[in-house]
């Protein structure tokens, strides 16, 4: 079981901001999942990790990966949905000289670079068809081929896999091959949310206490009774990933030692609400629309803003803003940015590329981002 962090750091601890930083595993869910982590991890078993966005998918590959017989190999991470279906195969495979405009010199791709140790490939499912025939191919016989070139290199390699949707349903779609799913799902694991693990719930936000805390130079707070209470009847639906920001932003934005109830910057709750009656079962929408009205009015003001501020091209600015944010919201998932803003991801794709957020330099080799991520 992961122990929380210490504060502060015993001397000659050789912790730091970069570190790769345990799940927090109190929850009994948690701790079955972990069980289970640790049964498979010995092995060069393909995984198909799945769950919601935010719970904590790629922190579960690196546990396997840290537990394998790989460890002190490369573990390379791969987002599937942030290439375009024309960069993808060269992004995975490499490329030769010469195979497609612009490429100049031999490019080893990233099933290459994951040599000896562990690729994770994140939303699997958004990989285009002609991809996933080469991504059988790796599995079935350990060998790439670069775009452009005809020699087979021999890889070495284990895969890890994670998706937010339900894979069997893109493969009742013709959207995903079954072969090719049941290479990747020898084991499933399934990554509960937030809400479902409740007894994870307070032992995060205290490490994230900690962990913003020491980056910003404060001193630790505690959390009130009052405060893990409320942390635990939220309902957390952007997972771990949301329970993150509240504190960062809680800390960011409160004076004292000491985090209440009242402190709590949740994202959903409006400052001091009167006290009301219960409404009316046919008033049930009410609040809800009270609170739409609230968002479209600070929405509105923004943009008078924007307009007495002289600022050209408002609607431009305004979309091009609308587009990075909610792919920055759904931590650079295309498929999920869709989803929130009700457009098809062939949109939200066109629109990434025309503003540079996808399709640019390469992902580097072990990301030294120090905060819990997913993944997914």
């Amino acid at each position: 079981m992961a122990t929380l962090p210490v504060w502060p750091p015993p001397q000659g601890s050789s912790n730091t901001d970069h570190e790769v930083v345990d799940w927090i595993f109190e929850d009994p869910r948690s701790k079955a999942l972990l069980a289970e982590v640790e049964q498979v991890a010995p092995s060069d078993a393909s995984v198909l990790i799945t769950g919601e966005t935010g719970t904590g998918k790629e922190l579960i590959a690196r546990r396997i990966h840290s537990r394998s017989p790989r460890r002190h190999g490369p573990f390379v991470v791969v987002s599937c949905g942030a290439f375009s279906d024309t960069l993808v195969d060269a992004e995975l495979f490499g490329h030769e000289n010469g195979a497609f405009a612009g490429a100049f010199g031999s490019q080893p791709g990233w099933f290459e670079e994951a040599h000896g140790g562990t690729i994770f490939l994140d939303e699997v499912n958004d990989l285009p068809l002609s991809v996933q025939n080469k991504l059988l191919r790796v599995l079935q016989e350990r060998e790439i081929v670069r775009l452009g070139g005809r020699k087979p290199i021999p890889v070495d390699l284990r895969i890890l896999a994670a998706t937010t949707v339900d894979l069997q349903e893109l493969v009742e779609q013709k959207r995903f091959r079954k072969d090719l799913y049941y290479r990747l799902n020898v084991v499933s694991l399934n990554v509960l949310t937030l809400k479902d693990r409740p007894g994870d719930i307070v032992p995060l936000a205290r490490y994230f206490i900690d962990h913003y805390s020491r980056r910003l130079g404060y001193p630790r707070a505690t959390l009130s009774p009052e405060a893990e209470r409320l942390l635990v009847e939220c309902s957390w639906s952007g997972n771990v990933r949301e329970l993150e920001n509240v504190i960062h932003r809680t800390l960011l934005l409160s004076e004292g030692s000491e985090l209440d109830a009242g402190s709590l910057r949740l994202a959903h709750r409006s400052p001091a609400p009167p006290v009301e009656p219960a409404p009316a079962p046919a008033q049930a929408h009410i609040p809800e629309l009270r609170e739409r009205q609230q968002e479209a009015s600070r929405l509105q003001g923004a943009i008078r803003q924007l307009c007495e501020t002289g600022v050209l091209d408002i609607y431009q600015v305004v979309e091009d803003a609308l587009f990075r944010e909610v792919f920055r919201y759904c931590h650079y998932s295309q498929s999920d940015a869709a989803r929130v803003l009700g457009v098809s991801r062939n949109i939200v794709r066109a629109r990434l590329i025309r503003l540079g957020e996808v399709g640019g330099p390469r992902k580097t080799l072990e990301s030294d981002d120090d905060s819990l991520k997913d993944d997914t």
